[in-house]
């Protein structure tokens, strides 16, 4: 089946969309790049229910599909099923998904109602191509970007990187001698990441002011402060901006809210070798990172006081989106 073309995705031609991203990096994504491709109030999304996704599409129109595990094609070809439906009644004139798995789902759905489907691959992947991505591309099932132009060309497109609307500015309020801590570790299934809660007990910097949301890492008796499983948006927002410095995994969607709110967290890459990933893509994001200046990303071993008096000190500006997004 030929791909349908795709209409101009600009926000000067608004228009119905079909919306979907997995929770975490791929979601936050793609509601930063959503205006720019013209997305109107009655869009569709499709996700998965967590806390983030339901803030974050709050007072929208939402279609929640169960979890996908990394790399399930059982559940893939579930929420396949469950999304044919709602595009073939929901009259879009494209689809977008900015993955992982489940634009593995949504797309090849849209493309099989007649609607164009576009693949922005995730921001993290500096150097190539998700496994995601790897199949949309090699299968031909939707149009294809990236937000890195070095290794565009062939199949892949370029879409302008979100990391584009952030800038980084020194703090200017007083610190504290011990900063505040919230220490972040998202909510990734199957995953735990105890090698930076070793590392910043060690370090001494955590108190009993300290707030800590553990994800997938196994509850411990050893952390000061207040400890929680996982937090909803409003919280997060609420330690977040309380502390003097909040420190997370490397992962997209954690580190893009955390700009979003001016702070300039610092992003602790997880290690497959670990078993705290399915790959180790986190240490591309922790590059880009680097190269941009926004944040401060380092491995568990190179997290040290001077990186939190680093952190301490900066906060993070965003710059209006461009209105050329999807040009």
């Amino acid at each position: 089946m030929k791909t349908p073309p795709l209409p101009d995705l600009r926000p000067a031609a608004p228009r119905k969309l079909l919306l979907a991203a997995s929770t975490g990096g791929h979601l936050a994504q793609l509601v930063r790049l959503a205006p720019g491709l013209g997305a109107t109030d009655d869009s569709l999304w499709i996700s998965f229910r967590n806390n983030q996704s339901e803030s974050l599409l709050d007072g929208r129109n939402v279609l929640y599909v169960p979890y996908i595990q990394p790399r399930d094609a059982r559940t893939v070809a579930q929420a396949f099923r469950q999304i044919v439906p709602a595009v073939r009644a929901g009259g879009f004139e494209a689809a977008v998904s900015t993955g992982s798995a489940l634009a593995l789902a949504a797309l090849p759905a849209a493309r099989l109602a007649g609607v164009p489907p576009l693949y922005i691959e995730s921001v993290s992947r500096t150097q190539g191509p998700s496994l995601s991505g790897r199949l949309i591309a090699g299968l031909r099932v939707a149009q294809t970007r990236t937000q890195h132009p070095s290794w565009s060309g062939g199949r892949w497109g370029v879409h302008p990187s979100v990391f584009s609307t952030y800038e980084s500015v020194p703090r200017r309020e007083r610190l504290p001698e011990r900063p505040r801590l919230f220490v972040t570790l998202g909510t990734i299934r199957g995953y735990g990441f105890h090698a930076l809660l070793d590392r910043v007990l060690e370090l001494g910097i955590a108190g009993e002011d300290t707030v800590w949301q553990l994800g997938d890492t196994t509850p411990r008796v050893d952390l000061p402060g207040t400890v929680h499983r996982e937090v909803s948006g409003a919280d997060f927002e609420r330690y977040a901006t309380e502390a003097d410095v909040v420190i997370t995994h490397a992962g997209v969607g954690t580190v893009m809210c955390l700009l979003d709110l001016g702070i300039s967290p610092i992003a602790v890459v997880r290690r497959r070798s670990r078993a705290e990933h399915v790959d180790d893509h986190q240490q591309q994001l922790a590059q880009l990172m680097r190269d941009t200046a926004i944040g401060h990303a380092v491995e568990v071993e190179d997290l040290d006081r001077t990186v939190v008096l680093a952190a301490a000190g900066c906060a993070v500006n965003r710059l209006a989106a461009d209105p050329d997004m999807a040009a």
